[in-house]
């Protein structure tokens, strides 16, 4: 196990930023750490990254324990923050070899090392650009360069994708799966959740400190799929189409749900034909009738509802 919490807790005061998280992460795996603004994935993360103490509980990575081990899990890891530290009158060059020197690589192991990432980040052609000067995006991935100089076993990026342009996010993405096919251990946290289905094989929601699921994605898929659901389009008919829908004998419950309806069939109802029959019978029109396709962003939505117990 890489990464392994016991009951980890982190107090405030009376503000309780973790309670009783427990984690495994397998070696090489992708965990995507999803939950809402202060529901405790930052402070998992700075935990991990031995930046900070916890209340009580353990934590350990690569097999030795934060707090007690620290010196030695540090050489291991990378971090990366949520914001970046901009170095004014630096290069980018001189910024990496800065901090490969820091990791006391030297000499010509040095100027390999540092064009290596800057290969693998794409950033090789801005060798000679001012960090300052740099968009948001490249100076997300010179930090992803930074901690991949010392060649760690396992990466934290904390919210990598935060507020990035549509394309600087494919960048980052297609750079996180190439590190993945390295081999790396990766725990990344992040709003952007349909990236996160394409990127993790396992995921963890977290809301109020506390830990709601931890597990692979077919499986939050299985555990949020409790009946069938289906989206039911009538343009502007859905006041008409609600009283319709609701009187049919295998319809639990109907509501709106961003321009459409959803209908929810009661659990032993499969075929949802009866649905488009009764649309049509009641003389409205139908746009569109489909199954409704359950994914990460619906199962966050349902879980911290609280709809999934």
């Amino acid at each position: 196990m890489i990464i392994q919490t016991i009951n980890l807790t982190k107090r405030y005061g009376k503000l309780v930023a973790l309670s009783g998280l427990h984690l495994n992460i397998e070696e090489g795996e992708c965990f995507g750490y999803i939950g809402p603004n202060g529901a405790g994935k930052t402070t998992t993360i700075r935990i991990l990254a031995t930046l900070l103490q916890p209340t009580w509980g353990e934590a350990k990575v690569c097999g030795h324990t934060v707090g007690y081990e620290s010196r030695i899990i540090r050489p291991l890891i990378g971090y990366v923050p949520d914001f970046f530290g901009a170095y004014e009158d630096m290069v980018v060059q001189e910024y990496l070899e800065f901090f490969a020197a820091a990791y006391n690589i030297q000499g010509d192991q040095r100027k390999r090392v540092v064009g290596d990432v800057l290969e693998l980040t794409d950033l090789a052609y801005k060798r000679d650009a001012l960090v300052d000067g740099l968009s948001r995006g490249m100076k997300q991935r010179l930090s992803v360069a930074r901690v991949l100089l010392h060649d760690p076993k396992v990466l934290f990026l904390d919210e990598p994708a935060s507020g990035l342009d549509p394309r600087a996010r494919i960048e980052m993405r297609e750079l996180l799966k190439e590190l993945r096919r390295m081999g790396k251990t990766i725990i990344i946290s992040s709003h952007i959740l349909h990236e996160l289905a394409e990127l993790c094989t396992t995921v963890g929601i977290i809301e109020r400190g506390e830990l709601l699921f931890h597990g692979s994605l077919e499986d939050i898929v299985r555990r949020t799929r409790t009946g069938t659901s289906v989206e039911v389009k009538v343009g502007s008919y859905q006041e008409r189409a609600i009283p319709v829908l609701q009187g049919l004998e295998q319809v639990e419950a109907v509501e709106p749900n961003d321009g459409r309806l959803l209908v929810s069939l009661k659990q032993e109802t499969h075929d949802f034909a009866f649905l488009a029959r009764a649309i049509l019978n009641a003389k409205l029109p139908l746009q569109e009738i489909k199954e409704e396709q359950v994914n990460l962003e619906t199962a966050f939505m349902r879980f911290t509802k609280g709809i999934i117990q």
